[in-house]
């Protein structure tokens, strides 16, 4: 096919506003992320306020995670049909009323409600911010670029997070922690009308109302079965019932979608071997990593004894981090491919996690804590970068927000898995502790003990997340310039 026969499209010619509408995206997918960390530190305090107990307590963020996680790839499909760019602004905005709505809350229901329209909202938002990349920076080095703010954004937006929860909690109010949103919300959608470009698929764009339902229960379902799984076990009624519906329901998904002339996710995005492999170590990454967060706070406050705002504020660094590599990456992954530069950071990030299996209750911040985080940030900016340019790698633009969707499912359902999962283990591990040292209850010692063991096994599955990248991942440079030229047709 002849390049010069065909008309010059708007694709193929820059959008001048490009780098404008990238402070956009990285404003709303900063909102998305830091969300999920920002009230977590807040929570004792809410719950003393309105009067909840320790069982209500997970619905704070349960609420969020079920409508987040459930309705993503219906939200990216929408993105795609609707337009990203008004998506994006729909997704603002409605984040934004569910926030000031939390912030006002009398009564546990109305926070409840609160988060879990923020979980709606945040499903349009976050696939169209990530498609709006894909779609907009349509030269290799430019989208490497793009995607390294992005990479950063989403692997410092948990640790910036718990630094504003702190300093908001501890100086305002824990209602702030909602009401923060709003005025970012408003600059997003102020600065996107001007400089964010719509995009939209073309052609076929008939909603699949069969697998969006049967993908959305599913998703339900097994989010809210993983988010038992710390009260009940995993072996509980609870737990494995609504999981198995899940499993069920995401099977007849597929089924569906197999013979579906409109799918709702066409299975040539995940059959791709590279976005598959780029979805699956997405997944496991989720897994091993987000539920860090959660072990290192409770080491600060519940073993050193620190306050909500310093235990925040420790984590400074990770975003440090996140950010120097993010940038590092963005400018590695034209000269070299994304397979060798996110093998990197694996290393680094799984060298950190096995560091932290050494930590002892008396163990210090400056030698102990700081380096193997830093090694980890390090390890997270080279993993996040090239992991979302190969998972949107030659999607076309009808597909995009369908395709950013998967990659946020899997690193949700992942790191619901991740907390569950290592939580049980961690929590094991202490009280086998306090039974071998006949203790009266956790101590110190006990507490750390169950990290560690968490630690260990966040660190093995990085390992797998590690294999899984390398055996399946093997887009070169030449092929992500081939990928272009492919966006660029589709477009």
């Amino acid at each position: 096919m002849s390049t010069s026969a065909a008309p010059l499209s708007s694709a193929v010619v820059p959008d001048p506003n490009r780098w404008r509408a990238l402070i956009v995206i990285a404003i709303a997918q900063l909102m998305v992320v830091l969300d999920a960390s920002i009230v977590n530190i807040a929570l004792p305090t809410m719950q003393a306020d309105l009067g909840f107990d320790d069982v209500q307590r997970q619905w704070v963020v349960t609420a969020y995670t079920l409508a987040f996680g459930g309705l993503l790839l219906l939200g990216g499909r929408i993105a795609d049909y609707a337009g990203r760019k008004r998506m994006l602004i729909v997704g603002l905005l409605g984040f934004a009323g569910a926030s000031a709505l939390g912030g006002m809350a009398v009564n546990s229901g109305m926070l409840f409600a609160a988060r879990g329209l923020q979980g709606v909202f945040a499903a349009l938002l976050a696939p169209a911010a990530l498609s709006l990349i894909s779609v907009t920076f349509t030269e290799s080095k430019e989208r490497a670029r793009a995607f390294g703010v992005y990479g950063a954004i989403s692997g410092a937006g948990a640790a910036i997070g718990l630094v504003m929860g702190g300093v908001l909690t501890e100086f305002v109010s824990w209602h702030w922690t909602l009401w923060v949103n709003v005025p970012i919300a408003i600059i997003a959608v102020l600065l996107a009308i001007p400089f964010v470009h719509e995009s939209r698929a073309q052609g076929n764009t008939k909603y699949d109302i069969p697998g969006a339902v049967t993908a959305t229960l599913g998703l339900v379902s097994l989010v809210y079965g993983i988010t038992q799984a710390e009260a009940n076990g995993w072996t509980g009624q609870t737990t494995l019932g609504f999981m198995g519906l899940g499993l069920a329901l995401l099977a007849l998904f597929i089924f569906i979608e197999m013979r579906s002339s409109h799918p709702l996710l066409p299975l040539k995005i995940i059959r791709n071997r590279n976005r598959g492999g780029a979805y699956l170590a997405s997944f496991f990454v989720g897994i091993g990593i987000f539920s860090m967060f959660l072990f290192l706070t409770y080491f600060f406050q519940a073993v050193l004894g620190y306050s909500a705002l310093k235990s925040g504020m420790l984590f400074l660094p990770f975003s440090a981090g996140v950010i120097v590599s993010a940038g590092i990456a963005s400018q590695l992954l034209p000269r070299f491919g994304p397979r060798f530069v996110t093998f990197g950071g694996f290393i680094l990030a799984i060298s950190g996690l096995f560091w932290f299996t050494n930590m002892a209750a008396d163990t210090s911040y400056v030698s102990g804590i700081l380096p193997p985080m830093i090694l980890i940030s390090l390890g997270m900016g080279l993993i996040f970068v090239p992991l979302s340019a190969t998972a949107l790698y030659a999607v076309g633009d009808h597909d995009a927000g369908v395709a950013s969707a998967v990659l946020n499912t899997s690193q949700q359902i992942g790191g619901s898995v991740g907390i569950a999962f290592l939580n049980t283990i961690a929590t094991s591990a202490t009280a086998a502790y306090i039974v071998a040292n006949q203790l009266q209850g956790p101590t110190p010692d006990a507490l750390v003990e169950g990290f560690t063991d968490a630690f260990g096994w966040s660190a093995i599955i990085l390992v797998g997340a590690a294999i899984i990248w390398v055996s399946l991942v093997n887009m070169s440079k030449k092929d992500m310039a081939k990928g272009d030229a492919a966006n660029a047709v589709h477009i």
